[in-house]
């Protein structure tokens, strides 16, 4: 398989690794209904320390994500800006990006990995990813999304008309096109649901017989490979037309016999064996000249297989720029996304219930396309929404998350939707849980602690239930327990270690392994043993991942 090299690789392939866990801190003002959230997030801040603290609790959660990063033009403004401990990326932190930087892609590339990295961690075994993407970085995301989802796992690329006019020109070409890739996360998965069936489509199935609606599909006949009558011998035997052109197996006299002829008078083949085609002959069809033809019968549970061509009006920028017109009154950004492009990828990998993370979440197209899904189909998915407030010296008081992005799915949910009784929770990236955070005495709380020792112990979400605060426990799994001495009160943490006592207490009728995190352990590696205690210091070792 080919890589991908660029400047900065070596030193932020695993910088995803380092990103120390933060709180993601509730704010009750800014949620809304926040007792009908349901699950419903809108996460303020950068969106990789925003990735990283949304482990703990959903890690291989997510059925679906759709980012839309910026597309490294040369002319959006973007700024790359994380903290990498190396000289080399120190100077490109807080410059923007231009369109005649020799280092922009190598940037654009640095600053996706990490992310890419940890939405892999994220999306569930049988997700999908989704992104948004032009030709300025198109060939460069496809390489290394493959390195990273692996290449057995590209599903395809969709080719979007963003508009009719054309946006741009490159060597006299008017550009008017998007692209979107689309990766699961394991290739053994059957990761897609289909979309509804439109009127148009519905439309198609004009005819009806006794067994219902339906159309003529194709041809009875093989065409193609593996054609002829010695590819598949079961499948050459004769058919007898009746007057009426329906089709019966049994041999008559009195009616037309037919074989599966190819175009040249050889024998051909049919699509179905004798033996299969006795309970399905009802659904064989006899046209002019002696052709068979299969019915396709439709039904109310059916799903369709998009074209990966979108090309309908429904999914041009002019349209997407309309609508955000229509909750806000103005312009406000120059490429935002249709909500029917996101609803139509959206639908065809979810049904039901589903959590769609989007981590450029921008204007918040995606929270409104999941609400109005929900509200065609009667599904319960659920968005989590990832956004920088994108302030800055110049715009100190702007707020985008808060402004727009949360503005928006408060006038969908009132302006739009039947049901209104939905709302959402607005969480904020907090402090780093790291060492040095703790040290200087700004503690999370018990829960917030206990979320992360147990997904790095274990690598799974666990469920609030399984934490008790007053047994110290944070959470069990198969055979294996994990124990959080800690209290968010820096006077009686220090006070708190493993003792033999409750080393002995935890143990009575337990042989199950205990990853213990605590300030001080007062026991010696005969005695943990003794109990199957693995003691794990915090908050120097914090985050070293279990095996």
């Amino acid at each position: 398989m080919a890589t991908l090299q660029f400047k900065g690789k070596n030193i932020i392939w695993n910088h995803h690794m380092s990103v120390p866990y933060h709180t993601l801190d509730l704010d009750e003002k800014l949620s809304y209904k926040q007792d009908k959230a349901d699950g419903n997030l809108i996460v303020e801040g950068d969106n990789l320390p925003a990735l990283k603290s949304l482990l703990p609790q959903y890690t291989g959660k997510i059925k679906c994500i759709y980012i839309d990063p910026p597309y490294n033009t040369g002319k959006e403004g973007w700024v790359y800006n994380d903290n990498v401990n190396s000289p080399l990326i120190k100077e490109w932190i807080g410059k923007e990006i231009a369109q005649d930087d020799l280092t922009r892609h190598d940037k654009w590339l640095s600053m996706m990995t990490p992310r890419l990295k940890l939405l892999r961690e994220l999306l569930s075994d049988d997700g999908v990813i989704y992104i948004s993407i032009d030709e300025n970085e198109s060939y460069h995301l496809r390489i290394l999304m493959n390195e990273i989802f692996g290449e057995e796992n590209f599903i395809t690329e969709i080719t979007i008309q963003r508009s009719k006019n054309g946006l741009g020109s490159k060597e006299g070409y008017s550009t008017c096109l998007d692209y979107i890739l689309c990766y699961k996360r394991r290739a053994e998965t059957n990761a897609f649901t289909g979309l509804e069936p439109d009127e148009d489509y519905i439309k198609r199935y004009n005819k009806e017989d006794e067994y219902g609606l339906y159309k003529v599909d194709g041809l009875f006949r093989k065409k193609g490979a593996g054609q002829r009558r010695k590819d598949s011998p079961g499948c050459f035997y004769p058919l007898y037309k009746r007057d009426d052109g329906s089709i019966q197996l049994e041999y008559d006299a009195n009616l037309r016999e037919i074989y599966p002829k190819l175009p040249n008078g050889d024998d051909g083949r049919w699509i179905w064996s004798k033996e299969f085609a006795k309970d399905k002959i009802y659904r064989l069809v006899c046209g002019a000249e002696e052709t068979v033809y299969v019915k396709d019968y439709y039904s109310e549970d059916r799903r369709i297989k998009p074209k990966n061509l979108f090309s309908d009006n429904k999914y041009l920028t002019e349209v997407a720029t309309e609508e955000i017109k229509d909750i806000f009154g103005k312009k406000l950004f120059d490429t935002p996304k249709p909500t029917q492009l996101i609803k139509d990828i959206v639908s065809n990998a979810t049904k039901g219930d589903a959590i769609i993370l989007d981590a450029f979440a921008g204007s918040g197209t995606t929270a409104q396309a999941v609400l109005e899904l929900n509200e065609e189909d009667g599904g319960n998915r659920k968005f989590i929404l990832i956004q920088m407030p994108e302030n800055s010296e110049k715009e100190p008081n702007k707020n985008i998350t808060r402004d727009i992005t949360r503005e928006r799915v408060i006038k969908v949910i009132e302006k739009k939707l039947k049901n209104k009784d939905i709302g959402f929770e607005y969480k904020r990236v907090g402090q780093p849980i790291d060492a040095e955070t703790i040290l200087s005495g700004q503690l999370p709380t018990y829960k917030q602690l206990a979320k992360y020792v147990y997904y790095l112990a274990t690598g799974q979400s666990p469920k609030d239930k399984d934490i008790d605060e007053k047994k110290y426990l944070a959470g069990k799994v198969d055979h294996t327990e994990v124990y959080l001495l800690y209290t968010p009160d820096m006077e009686e943490l220090k006070k708190m270690a493993i003792t033999f006592e409750w080393a002995k207490e935890i143990s009575k009728g337990n042989d199950n392994k205990k990853i213990v995190y605590a300030p001080a352990c007062f026991m010696d590696d005969e005695y943990l043993e003794q109990f199957n205690i693995k003691f794990v210091s915090i908050p120097y070792n914090l985050f070293e991942r279990e095996k």
